[in-house]
């Protein structure tokens, strides 16, 4: 999102940041980047008002939630606003990996067909452009649910290429394990049990001396309750300076089995250049044909390859070459940014044309069936009632 507002305030835009979540002290202060921060009402006819007199260009709903709840006054109080949803990830397939997970079975096709889907991907053809953040996810859309390529948009992390001006620390200058991510999103706290149960006890026993720090904020008391120095399986909690901590690693783990969209985290590892022991779903859209991290998917060669990246320093300095790639060929800011705003800017010439061509969302939008159905229902109770 951060990189998001930054791309519209180089474009010339005025940002109004509107939120009904109450401020937390981790919140960035939106002043110091000119933008004027609002808090608003869910289910609250205040918003009408509000959207009516602030009359922008283009608003972009976080999340399909968001749309959901203020798409329809948007249209209606300020119809010829741009509706541009950020999906940050695809949360359909993030879900349907989740339970399949639960179950302890592989994910179906049908799996991703679910009430959640349903409301997502109605939210996508309901907005005139969708920002993706994966790849991946562009495809699922496409072929799985036949979303047209023309209302969405490939916008990934859009980075400079370096975090700081001081080299990398080397093989020799680091130390120990690090897991990273904030606890309340559930593939984060999955993956630290996960390490806790499964993998960690087979790396800590080839490796005496290594040490696994996890930080993440919003640490529940059920993962402070795993930190336990003597096994060296460390919970800081939250990092004051995250890439601080990750530039004096040696190796990230990230053993994701289930979520969607692009990984921070193994972002971060590449930028500082740590080399990352991650899974398929958490590598997915991320490398392309960079390898900045070992995939690997069973526990078993989950741990061999963490103790041997931890021990080798040929392989290491290897997949450092390639986190120093991973910047520039994948995620480029300038060509990212100016791909993003031609889109939008050619949304603002033909926006009428284009909602022409997108029928399917239109017919969201009208809601015929359901205004029936309650309609329906409506005379139904009113005949019920008695006769004055």
């Amino acid at each position: 999102m951060m990189q998001l507002l930054d791309c519209f305030i180089e474009a010339g835009y005025q940002i109004t940041y509107s939120t009904p979540a109450e401020f937390s002290p981790h919140s960035e202060n939106l002043l110091t980047k000119g933008i004027e921060s609002v808090q608003i009402e869910l289910n609250n006819e205040s918003f009408d008002q509000y959207i009516t007199d602030l009359t922008p260009d283009a608003v972009l709903f976080d999340r399909f939630m968001m749309e959901e709840q203020f798409g329809w006054r948007v249209e209606t109080y300020c119809p010829d606003a741009i509706r541009v949803l950020d999906t940050e990830d695809l949360h359909c397939l993030r879900h349907a990996r989740h339970q399949a997970l639960k179950q302890d079975r592989a994910l179906q096709p049908s799996d991703l067909f679910s009430d959640l889907a349903k409301r997502e991907i109605a939210a996508i053809l309901r907005c005139d452009l969708t920002v993706m953040i994966s790849e991946h996810e562009m495809t699922v859309l496409q072929e799985t649910f036949n979303v047209p390529s023309s209302i969405i948009h490939y916008a990934p992390f859009m980075l400079e290429p370096k975090v700081s001006s001081a080299p990398a620390l080397t093989f020799e200058e680091r130390t120990h394990f690090i897991s990273i991510g904030n606890f309340r999103h559930e593939p984060n706290w999955d993956a630290v049990r996960y390490l806790k149960d499964t993998l960690w006890t087979g790396i800590r026993k080839q490796i005496p001396q290594a040490e696994l720090h996890v930080y993440g904020a919003y640490p529940p008391k059920k993962a402070t309750q795993l930190h336990n120095p003597k096994q060296g399986f460390h919970v800081k909690g939250w990092a004051p300076d995250a890439i601080k901590v990750m530039q004096e690693a040696r190796v990230l783990l990230a053993p994701l089995r289930f979520g969607a969209g692009l990984k921070g985290k193994l972002v971060e590892a590449a930028q500082c250049g740590t080399p990352s022991v991650t899974t398929s779903i958490g590598a997915e859209g991320m490398y392309g044909d960079l390898q900045p991290a070992w995939i690997e998917d069973s526990p078993e060669t989950f741990i061999q390859k963490a103790v041997d990246l931890y021990n080798n320093q040929q392989d290491w300095e290897a997949l450092q070459k390639d986190c120093n790639k991973l910047i520039p060929q994948r995620f480029d800011k300038a060509e990212h940014q100016a791909n993003l705003i031609k889109r939008i800017s050619e949304l603002e010439e033909n926006l009428e044309e284009h909602r022409l061509k997108n029928f399917t969302g239109s017919m969201l939008r009208h809601h015929t069936m359901k205004s029936t159905k309650y309609m329906a229902q409506w005379i139904e109770a009113k005949n019920k009632l008695p006769e004055k």
